[in-house]
C-alpha cells in the first residue's frame, strides 16, 4: 500500500528530468548534474511554492539552462563508476572525516509535519521547508487533501473516521481562507503605492498565518536538505530508531536515493555491528527512558503547573564578567584565570567599554560579534503552539528538546479570528482534532495519535543556547515580518535576559530586536522589497 501520490510527466518532460533527478515518481530524490547555484536557487524557491521540486524545475528553471550537453545522462540509473578510493579510505579504515567531503541535495516531499521535525534534527545539515504562510492548504494532491495517511490507521477500524475528520479540518481551513482575506482587506486597505501583486501576497500571508493553527500535524510539507554523507548516515540511523513508523519507512526511501549518488558513505548503515547496532542502541535507550519516566511521573497522578509562555530556567549570574574575559583573552598573553581576576576588579563602565568595542557598530543584524558571546548561556522552557515550535526548531546551533505533541495544554486562537467572527468554526475544528486524538490514543502510539493534533495546540519545549545564538534567533524571530506567535517568544526571551538575568549589556548588544506590536501586514514591507529587487533586474 503506497501513501504517496506519484507525479505525472509527459515523455518530453521525463526525458529532461531523468538527467537531473534520481527518480521521477517517488517522494524522495536526489539532485545531480546541476550547478550548485542552481540547486540552491531551486531549494530557495521550493520553500515558497506549492509545486513539487521537479515541476518547479520544469516550469521555472529549465528554460534558462543550457541542457543540450546532458542529453546522454540518465541519473535514474545511479552511480556508474566504482568508488574504490572512498571504499578503501572510508569503509576499510573508518575515516569518518572523508564522509564529510561528499554532499547531496535531497528533496523530501509529502512528509508530515511530524516527520519534518525528525528530518531537521541534525545540526550539520541545511534545510528549507515549505512555508505555511505562502502555501494555501486548500489545494489537493492527486485529488486528496494534503495530509499523511498512516497505513496502520487507515487499515484499522478508525480509518474511515480518520479520513473524514481530517477532511473536515481541511474543509474548515478552506472555507475560512476567503473569510479572513476579506476581513484583512477591510482592516488594511490597499495603499496606492503598492501593486496589486504585493498587496495580494501580503493579505494572503496574513490570512494563512491566522488559520494555520487549524491544520493538523499530519499536513504534508516538502523539505529540501543539503548534507554530507556523514550527516545523512546519522540521520538515517536516528530515523530507523524513531517510534514514528513514517520515519522508519521514509528512511528506506532516502537510503535508496542516496545510494545512487554516495553509496560508499552509507555502507555501514545495514551492517549488524555498525548501523543496525547504533539504531538498536537509540531505540533501547528511548524505551528505557519512557519506562522510567512513567514510573517516576505517573501521568494520572501529576498535572502540569500553570506556566507562562517563556520561562528563563537557568543562566550564569557571572556571565557578563566571563564574556568580558573571553573578549579580552585573545588579545593578551595571560592565562584565562588571571584575565578574569583582572576583569572582576574593573568597574561596570570599564567592562561596558570592552563589550561595546567588541560588538562595534552593527549596521544590521547580519553583523555578528565573535565567539566570545558563546561564553554565556541561557535555558528557556517554552509553552507555545506547535506552529511556533516548528519554526524555532530549525535553529541548528541551539539545543532543543520537546515533549510529545497532544491536546493536553490547550490551544491558541488568533485575535483576528475572533474579530472576523470565525471563532466558533475555529473552536469546532479544535474539538474535532482533540476528539480524534483521543480515539487514536486507544489503539496507536502517542507518536501516531499526534497526526490528529492541530498546529494551534501548545507543546512544551526547552531551548538551551549561548548568547551569540540568542542574538541571532531573537533578532531574526522578532523582525516585523515574522509570525506573531514566535515574535512574542523572541520578545519575551529578550526581556528575560535583560530583566530576570540582569544581563543588560547582553540585551543591549541585540540592537535589532523589535519589540513593536504586531504589524498591520507582516509581509507587506518584505513583499515591497522583493518587488523592488525584481524591477531592478
Amino acid at each position: 500500500m503506497t501513501v504517496y501520490v506519484a507525479e505525472q510527466f509527459t515523455k518530453d518532460e521525463a526525458d529532461v528530468l531523468r538527467r537531473y533527478f534520481t527518480n521521477l515518481d517517488g517522494p524522495v530524490f536526489a539532485l545531480v548534474n546541476l550547478p550548485e547555484v542552481v540547486k540552491g536557487a531551486l531549494f530557495a524557491r521550493y520553500s515558497r511554492s506549492p509545486k513539487s521540486l521537479r515541476r518547479l524545475f520544469l516550469d521555472e528553471f529549465v528554460n534558462d539552462l543550457d541542457i543540450s550537453g546532458d542529453a546522454t545522462v540518465d541519473a535514474t540509473v545511479g552511480v556508474r563508476r566504482a568508488e574504490e578510493l572512498y571504499d578503501r579510505v572510508f569503509f576499510e579504515y573508518g575515516d569518518d572525516s572523508v564522509a564529510q567531503l561528499g554532499g547531496v541535495h535531497l528533496a523530501c516531499e509529502q512528509a508530515s509535519n511530524l516527520l519534518t521535525k525528525v528530518l531537521e534534527w541534525g545540526r550539520l545539515m541545511s534545510y528549507l521547508e515549505q512555508s505555511t504562510r505562502y502555501i494555501a492548504y486548500d489545494s489537493r494532491l492527486g485529488g486528496r487533501y494534503r495530509y499523511y495517511r498512516d497505513p496502520d490507521i487507515l487499515m484499522s477500524n478508525l480509518g474511515t473516521r480518520y479520513v473524514g475528520d481530517m477532511d473536515r479540518l481541511f474543509d474548515t481551513y478552506a472555507d475560512l481562507v476567503p473569510v479572513m482575506q476579506d476581513f484583512f482587506r477591510s482592516q488594511f486597505p490597499k495603499d496606492d503605492k503598492d501593486s496589486d501583486f504585493v498587496y495580494r501576497q501580503a493579505i494572503r500571508a496574513k490570512a494563512f498565518d491566522s488559520l494555520r493553527g487549524i491544520l493538523p500535524a499530519a499536513s504534508l510539507s516538502n523539505v529540501g536538505i543539503y548534507g554530507t554523507g556523514q550527516a545523512y548516515e546519522a540521520l538515517l540511523l536516528r530515523m530507523r530508531a524513531h517510534p514514528l513508523p513514517e520515519a522508519a519507512s521514509y528512511a528506506e526511501l532516502m537510503l535508496t536515493e542516496l545510494r545512487k549518488v554516495i553509496p560508499s558513505f552509507l555502507k555501514r548503515v545495514d551492517l549488524p555491528d555498525r548501523g543496525i547496532a547504533w539504531s538498536d542502541y537509540l531505540s533501547s535507550t528511548r524505551s528505557a527512558m519512557e519506562e522510567i519516566a512513567t514510573r517516576i511521573f505517573p501521568p494520572e497522578d501529576l498535572e502540569p503547573d500553570e506556566a507562562p509562555l517563556v520561562t528563563l530556567v537557568e543562566f550564569d549570574p557571572d556571565a557578563e564578567i566571563r564574556l568580558v574575559t573571553a573578549m579580552l583573552y585573545p588579545y593578551t598573553h595571560l592565562p584565562e584565570v588571571q584575565v578574569e581576576e583582572h576583569v572582576r576588579k574593573m568597574t561596570v563602565e570599564e567592562r561596558l567599554a570592552v563589550i561595546r568595542a567588541y560588538v562595534g557598530d552593527r549596521a544590521n543584524r547580519r553583523h555578528k560579534p565573535g565567539r566570545a558571546l558563546e561564553r554565556a548561556f541561557y535555558r528557556f522552557d517554552v509553552l507555545a503552539d506547535y506552529g511556533a515550535f516548528r519554526d524555532l526548531q530549525r535553529h541548528r546551533m541551539l539545543t532543543i528538546e520537546w515533549q510529545q505533541l497532544s491536546p493536553r495544554h490547550g490551544y491558541t486562537r488568533p485575535e483576528a479570528v475572533d474579530a472576523a467572527g470565525a471563532a466558533d468554526r475555529f473552536d469546532e475544528a479544535m474539538a474535532r482534532s482533540a476528539a480524534l486524538y483521543d480515539a487514536l490514543s486507544t489503539g496507536f502510539s502517542p507518536s501516531q495519535a499526534a497526526y490528529a493534533v492541530s498546529l494551534a495546540f501548545r507543546i512544551r519545549f526547552s531551548m538551551h543556547l549561548n548568547a551569540r545564538e540568542a542574538m541571532h534567533l531573537i533578532e531574526l524571530r522578532t523582525s516585523p515580518q515574522g509570525h506573531p506567535a514566535y515574535r512574542r517568544i523572541g520578545q519575551e526571551m529578550h526581556r528575560l535576559i535583560a530583566e530576570q538575568a540582569g544581563h543588560r549589556a547582553v540585551a543591549e548588544m541585540m540592537k535589532f530586536v523589535d519589540h513593536s506590536p504586531e504589524p498591520r501586514l507582516e509581509r507587506l514591507d518584505a513583499e515591497r522589497r522583493a518587488e523592488q529587487r525584481r524591477l531592478r533586474k
